[in-house]
């Protein structure tokens, strides 16, 4: 699922919190060409980067329809800026919170990942055995055989499986569906009634189930429940204050938050979308976080603070994505993270993720530059959507 375009009527200001502004530099203009927005007349005369993020934001609400855009970043020299947009609410048109809670989507994955590649560094897993090894019997299907398929092969989305998502989505949106709660075992079910895209390891496909298996697979090593394991491995560790794996049967946001909102279908009416049972996505995409946050966890992980040299060099080993992917151009992917190449030379590392409601682009860079954005609509995609909060965190990047 990808960003949707909307149409608002009314305006929308933008508001900024932050420490001093730096002066901008020539990259803000090559960054803002890039994002494919129309270039601001003062950019080319001095604009300051926190003026271009902002600027940006406020495209992504009036142009593209997003209820909320939010962002947060972190410059060369260490320093923090949170910037919204828009209403946090279409009906009581509240003031978006400042680095609010959203759901994060898919950007669980890199929390995953990074569990499994600390249970590499202490031995209790191998990355290039078979995720039959540690889960027997239990992968099996039309052309699917777990002993074919290795932990690697999960990470980095060469495995082959189905993806339960494409199966469940329409259901999910429902109103009675976005209610239930799912065992991941449903999850993997729903994938396993279908045939294998690829034979292991000769292809790339985007596939959520890989994550359940990986979810899965840490449950059994370690004999505790994944939200544990994250929770106590990732998000206490590195001090998320904001960041959390909702527990059954918890639908709603726990802090301050903009609301998520959803369309039907391509150009329809915005529903709240704000209260869902997140079981769907689970080790894919389940967790709750802000742009602030997200941004301390990657900095965190590709800083070295969360694995060993060895296990975040695999990580970091990527593979080619295709460029039907719709993934982006230059994009590759490692074990639960992308890089993907700047505008302004170089490349960054991140993710990204879309739920019902939210969708959430960052990345950060290894001279700690750190850009995350966030919207508050989704809906099916269109023929002339183009990734502007993607593009946007470019230009963060850049300036």
């Amino acid at each position: 699922m990808t960003g949707l375009s909307h149409r608002l009527s009314s305006a929308h200001v933008p508001s900024s919190s932050g420490s001093r502004r730096g002066a901008a530099v020539v990259a803000v203009l090559a960054a803002a060409l890039a994002a494919g927005g129309t270039l601001p007349a003062a950019a080319a005369q001095g604009r300051a980067p926190g003026d271009a993020v902002r600027q940006g934001l406020e495209r992504l609400v009036r142009e593209d329809g997003h209820p909320a855009a939010l962002a947060a970043t972190v410059d060369r020299d260490g320093r923090a800026r949170n910037h919204t947009a828009g209403v946090a609410d279409l009906r009581t048109r509240a003031k978006v919170p400042v680095d609010g809670q959203v759901r994060i989507g898919s950007n669980t994955k890199a929390f995953t990942a990074t569990v499994v590649l600390q249970l590499v560094g202490e031995g209790r897993i191998a990355l290039d055995s078979a995720i039959e090894e540690y889960l027997p019997g239990l992968v099996r299907g039309e052309g699917i055989d777990g002993r074919h398929i290795t932990v690697r092969q999960l990470l980095q989305h060469t495995s082959g499986l189905p993806n339960y998502t494409e199966y469940m989505i329409a259901d999910y949106l429902g109103r009675d569906s976005r209610h239930t709660y799912y065992e991941p075992r449903t999850l993997l079910d729903t994938a396993l009634a279908h045939k294998a895209l690829f034979a292991p390891g000769t292809s790339w496909s985007y596939s959520n189930t890989n994550y359940v298996l990986a979810g899965l697979l840490i449950e059994k090593v370690t004999g505790r429940p994944l939200a544990e394991q994250i929770t106590h491995r990732v998000i206490d560790r590195i001090g998320l204050r904001h960041t959390y794996f909702p527990g059954v049967g918890d639908e709603g946001i726990r802090e301050a938050h903009p609301r998520g909102y959803q369309a039907a279908r391509p150009g329809g009416p915005l529903e709240d979308i704000t209260r869902i049972d997140p079981s769907w996505g689970w080790a894919a995409g389940q967790l709750v976080s802000t742009p602030g946050d997200v941004n301390r966890f990657f900095s965190a992980l590709v800083g070295g603070r969360l694995l060993r040299p060895a296990e975040l060099a695999e990580m970091r080993t990527t593979v080619a994505v295709p460029e039907e992917s719709g993934m982006g151009t230059g994009v590759r992917f490692g074990l639960g993270v992308t890089s993907t190449p700047l505008s302004c030379g170089g490349l960054a590392w991140g993710h990204g993720g879309t739920i019902p409601g939210y969708a959430t682009r960052n990345a950060v860079t290894d001279d700690g530059r750190a850009a995350a954005v966030a919207v508050t609509s989704v809906g099916p995609p269109t023929t002339e959507h183009r990734d502007n909060a993607q593009a946007l965190v470019d230009t963060a990047l850049c300036s």
